[in-house]
């Protein structure tokens, strides 16, 4: 028998536990920490828990999900099913109170004692009218919201520590409500739990109860319970890659998060965990590693915002001692980095002070940082490859998926890439910006958000709601090589095959000759005649415009000049949407490529990079290509052949679209002679023999 959580809680009973570790252990050693580090940060946090005494909410901290930007104000008791206009989002975020955790950390930073009394006020208020029994309050005790709640609930109480404001009484009410919450959840587990994130989310708020909570029979139950979920949710939900399939930056590392508490908690109080769920997290981690861009944040990929993510990698580094891991964070010894959710000179970040406590600070700044040996990484299981120069801040950083479409979170995003150089985005993905049902999900969530390509003015997936979308398309043929001069993605997708005009295989090869020219090479297999229409998405920040042969796209910092060879399209610059945070969109511009073609064809898109304000002479020139055996030409549908001069560098790029060596051949192309399905060579110094193979 598991037994019943005896909900009789003294402060001592839960302050104190003999031989139990928590996220920290004193909180007064971790205020001094943040005081000292993070003075601007420590007096956000200060002004935002002021706010929320006077029942002022808002939220726009670092970590809350779904961001607001209008306050809310409650002059009398809080209703707690406020929703603001039409989104449901609100409530939602309402019934998390990661706001208690802000409270929790000014307490601890100032030792005032209203943070204390508006904590126990709006908990006791919340526990008493919120009831689970009442249908009408359904939506604060959505499952998801429950295992979020139990995590902000426990990790702010012990920041109040030493409170007067904490009662006995206080605390047996709350000890009775997590023992209701954690009741909910042992009885809240399916399919669609084990397959969805909100099941990790829940189980980890049932395990850190389960932790953190006075140990008896029932403790005990939600812990075991919850890490036999976990355990399984995690080889369900977490590809082989380490991407979590849902195709979200932001729900990948949600779950990652959940992860390392688990792993964390389960370490510091000896508990085993599932076998292979921490070489899942730390793969997990390696993924965000290399999917972050260089400025340390995470693409704007299927549902997700503009965050800096490097407080996971952190924790990661703490718990696997991966020197990678303590690069990517910015907190290991000669380590540096910037603030909001970063490290500034090797000391783990404010949020990450209040997740690994006093010791796991000292361990932090003890570890050496490793520069990872690969600077490009495929991702075969999700269909995600990342490409970069180095890793600098100012290297450029190349993002391909060509993968599964992931679950609601999921975008049409296939074939969609990312471009990144100088510190800033050059081409980007539109973001989420609302759950709403309506044109501002749909516009963000369907293709023409994405740097894609529509064939006859279908979309490749139509949203029938929020969430689902019709019909699903399998990616195909991925292929990756990287030798440091060179990088190459390619994939392709069979959602246009079922044309009512006729079956079209769009297949996309990424060429990249770093560190500055990228040709995209839009391969079209199909029969009879189609209407190809390509986006390429600019950053909001910066300005794009015609210069007579393309056009160029300027930054701050960066400028990305563009040739489109082959064939002949018709373009214009159109005025599009971008989503950097939810409930927030701005205005950004996207050049638009319209042409037709009667069966098979290849459109190559040329981007030179450069810094702002550097002219440099760009060139891009169709070549033939003849059989080296027979003198022939080949057709533009068998091998093609590109000149390419930015500067003084001059290359020969030759694609091969279909097998051309029978019964044996090879091309000849600008004086170039090899043989292979893509291959580059350097002119600049001298070759025209072999060259180096991108793919076969």
């Amino acid at each position: 028998m598991a037994g019943v959580f005896v909900t009789k809680l003294t402060k001592q009973d839960f302050f104190h536990q003999p031989g139990r570790r928590f996220f920290f252990d004193d909180p007064s050693a971790v205020a001094d920490y943040v005081r000292a580090f993070y003075p601007e940060e420590a007096a956000q946090v200060i002004a935002t828990a002021d706010d929320i005494a006077d029942q002022r909410f808002l939220f726009n901290m670092h970590w809350d999900l779904e961001r607001t930007h209008i306050p809310v104000c409650f002059d009398g008791d809080i209703d707690w099913l406020h929703q603001p206009e039409d989104d449901p989002e609100w409530v939602y975020a309402f019934n998390r109170m990661r706001f208690w955790l802000t409270l929790g950390q000014a307490y601890a930073l100032t030792r005032k004692e209203k943070y204390a009394v508006a904590f126990v006020s709006q908990l006791t208020h919340w526990i008493t009218t919120v009831r689970r029994d009442d249908p009408a309050y359904a939506a604060a005790w959505r499952s998801i919201e429950v295992g979020l709640r139990l995590e902000n609930w426990l990790k702010a109480a012990r920041c109040f520590e030493g409170s007067p404001s904490l009662t006995d009484e206080v605390m047996s009410l709350f000890a009775q409500s997590v023992a209701e919450h954690a009741a909910f959840l042992m009885e809240v587990w399916d399919s669609y739990h084990l397959m969805s994130n909100w099941g990790v989310l829940e189980n980890h708020g049932l395990f850190l109860a389960g932790v953190m909570m006075p140990q008896d029979g029932a403790t005990r139950a939600w812990t075991s319970e919850a890490l036999r979920r976990l355990g399984l949710e995690a080889r369900m939900q977490v590809y082989r890659d380490g991407t979590h399939w849902e195709q979200s930056s932001l729900y990948h590392n949600e779950v990652l998060r959940c992860f390392l508490n688990v792993a964390l908690l389960a370490r510091r109080n000896g508990i085993p965990l599932p076998e292979g769920f921490a070489a899942c997290t730390q793969g997990m981690c390696l993924y965000s590693l290399y999917a972050a861009k260089p400025d340390c944040h995470a693409l704007c990929m299927g549902d997700s915002d503009d965050i800096d993510w490097r407080r996971l990698l952190t924790m990661g580094a703490l718990l696997f001692d991966d020197g990678r891991l303590v690069f990517g964070g910015g907190s290991g010894a000669g380590s540096g980095g910037g603030s909001g959710g970063g490290a500034a000179a090797g000391n783990p970040c404010f949020d990450t002070a209040w997740d690994i406590g006093e010791s796991g600070l000292d361990a932090c700044r003890s570890r050496a940082a490793t520069i990872p040996e690969e600077t490009d990484r495929a991702f075969f299981d999700s269909g995600n490859f990342y490409l970069r120069s180095g890793w600098g801040a100012s290297d450029t950083y190349l993002h391909f998926h060509a993968g599964p479409l992931g679950a609601g979170h999921g975008h049409a995003d296939q074939l969609h890439f990312d471009l990144f150089s100088r510190g800033e985005d050059i081409l980007v993905d539109a973001g989420r910006h609302s759950y709403v049902f309506g044109p501002g999900r749909v516009e963000f969530k369907e293709m023409e958000a994405h740097n894609t390509v529509m064939i006859d003015g279908v979309g490749l997936y139509v949203c029938r709601d929020s969430w689902a979308c019709a019909p699903l398309s399998r990616a195909l043929g991925q292929h990756f090589f990287s030798d440091g001069r060179y990088g190459y993605a390619e994939g392709g997708h069979l959602g246009y095959m079922t044309l009512p005009s006729g079956g079209v295989y769009s297949n996309r090869r990424l060429i990249w000759l770093k560190p500055d020219l990228l040709i995209v090479a839009d391969e079209f297999y199909g029969l009879g005649s189609h209407a190809y229409r390509q986006f390429f998405h600019f950053d909001a920040l910066g300005s794009l415009a015609s210069d007579g042969p393309g056009f160029i796209y300027r930054g701050k910092n960066a400028a990305a000049t563009v040739r489109l060879a082959n064939p002949d399209r018709q373009t214009k610059i159109i005025d599009t949407k971008m989503s950097r945070h939810y409930n927030t969109w701005e205005p950004n511009q996207t050049l638009q490529a319209d042409f037709t073609a009667q069966g098979f064809v290849c459109a190559y898109t040329v981007f030179a990079l450069s810094d702002i304000g550097q002219g440099t002479a760009f060139s891009v020139e169709k070549q033939p290509v003849r059989s080296g055996i027979t003198g022939a030409a080949f057709a533009d549908s068998q091998v093609e052949a590109l000149d390419i001069r930015l500067g003084d560098n001059r290359y020969t790029l030759v694609v091969a679209h279909e097998e051309f060596a029978s019964p044996t051949d090879v091309f000849l192309a600008d004086g170039c002679t090899g043989f292979g399905s893509a291959v580059v060579f350097d002119r600049t110094a001298g070759e025209t023999e072999i060259g180096t193979v991108l793919r076969w």
